[in-house]
């Protein structure tokens, strides 16, 4: 880690002078001209708050300065979808051929054998440690649901939440087959979880046979207990798995008023126009949110031993866009059977996100993919902006402009959390060696 490239000074009200701020993560608007969707503004620090946003031909007075050249200013991170519960297993236990069917049978062996609540706790802090260093504030984990891992992993999860209060805001998905709602033992205990812990109904959908019957018992089962829901969905190349159409036809059937969130969606991709319009469409009109995950679908989908990649895996994120759906970006799988690499870095997402889906040309507005909508969708319109009167939990950026962000780590950046500058050392990962069994004789 290299050193942090600036010094805030030890005044309670300082100001950042000559910063760049992404226009459409203000909560006001800043007078100023517009280059690639940055304004240059002054923006002054008092305690934990930001006491004001001046344009940057006004003078902040006679205080203590920083100035930053030109450098950029962001709002502290959201990583919407998440596996805690996963992340760091992969040495452990690792995909064997990268392919989705790989990871499951990886990721069940590993939980099988592995997951006690010590286990799952020790990899979920380390975790945490790690995306508060990069700048996250809020963070929503899909935890495997399948019995008796559910109430360790909710357990674990509580104690989590509790610790890191007023450092990073946490929530948390059941997640499990939606077969497993014919199990009505089961699935009643799963609720009576989530609803104490105060998380959220999710699961995994599959082109089955009783589809619309599966998520009739989730929508009215999450209107009982009053859960919002979150699901994987379409996590294929086959284009004939696209159950996203019946989850928008159920929850439009249900009036549902919850709220709905579906991940990965990759078939979409693979429809004829026709077809996928009439799903987005569908999608737009049920007001779902829909966050695609590039990193790892890149990863895992059209792998085929032997044979190059031909398509990237990720959905019509630009069409959901534009037919007025809120769009996402988040980490995913971080370093198990899923997706061998990634560090729950939003910076690195959204560096991967611009490449992977097209997001430049223009890039005025890609910031807020990993900052203001995911906060959002996850309930929290409040943060993800940068806000007079707002607390001061900015990422802070040496560079000046989108092609410098995007091209470099970043791993100079400054966090601000309540207006002070946090230890942004990352946590080593020897500190798993023996939890993983990891030998370097």
């Amino acid at each position: 880690m290299s050193a942090d490239f600036i010094a805030l000074p030890e005044a309670q009200r300082f100001a950042f002078t000559n910063a760049a701020l992404p226009a459409n993560l203000l909560a006001r608007p800043v007078a100023g001209k517009l280059r690639e969707g940055l304004v240059r503004a002054h923006i002054i620090v008092a305690g934990d708050r930001i006491e004001a946003i001046r344009p940057a031909h006004e003078d902040v007075g006679d205080i203590a300065k920083v100035d930053l050249a030109g450098g950029m200013i962001f709002p502290c991170f959201t990583d919407m979808h998440t596996h805690l519960d996963k992340g760091h297993t992969s040495p452990r236990n690792p995909n064997p051929d990268g392919s989705f069917a790989g990871a499951i049978e990886a990721v069940t062996r590993d939980r099988i054998t592995h997951w006690s609540a010590e286990d799952v706790a020790a990899r979920m802090d380390f975790s945490l440690r790690t995306a508060f260093a990069h700048g996250t504030q809020l963070i929503r984990t899909h935890l495997d649901a399948l019995a008796p891992q559910h109430r360790i992993s909710f357990e674990v999860f509580e104690s989590a939440r509790e610790r890191w209060r007023g450092r990073i805001d946490l929530q948390a998905v059941a997640l499990f087959p939606l077969d497993l709602i014919a199990d009505e033992a089961f699935f009643h205990d799963l609720v009576e979880v989530v609803t104490t812990s105060g998380g959220l109904l999710g699961g995994v959908t599959y082109l089955h046979p009783h589809i619309e019957q599966q998520l009739d018992a989730l929508f009215a089962a999450a209107a009982r207990a009053e859960l919002d829901i979150d699901l994987h969905v379409d996590e294929t190349e086959d284009r004939e798995v696209l159950t996203l159409e019946a989850i928008a036809r159920a929850k439009l059937r249900h009036g549902f008023k919850g709220a709905v969130t579906v991940g990965h969606c990759c078939s979409l991709a693979r429809q004829d126009e026709a077809t996928a319009k009439r799903v987005i469409d569908l999608v737009a009109q049920a007001e779902i949110s829909v966050v695609s995950l590039p990193m790892c679908n890149m990863y895992l989908q059209d792998r085929h031993a032997g044979r190059t990649p031909r398509w990237r895996g990720v959905t019509l994120f630009h069409e959901l866009a534009a037919a007025g759906v809120r769009t996402a970006v988040s980490s995913d799988n971080t370093r198990d059977p899923f997706y061998a690499y990634g560090d729950l870095d939003p910076v690195e997402v959204l560096r991967e996100a611009v490449r992977i889906l097209h997001l430049d040309h223009p890039l005025d507005t890609a910031g807020r993919v990993v900052t203001h909508t995911p906060a959002d969708i996850l309930g929290h319109a409040d943060k993800g902006l940068i806000a007079v009167g707002g607390k001061a939990e900015l990422v802070v950026f040496r560079a000046r402009r989108w092609s410098e962000l995007l091209s470099r780590p970043q791993s100079d950046r400054v966090v601000l959390r309540g207006g002070r500058a946090i230890d942004r050392v990352l946590p080593d990962y020897s500190e798993l060696d023996d939890l993983l069994g990891v030998s370097h004789a």
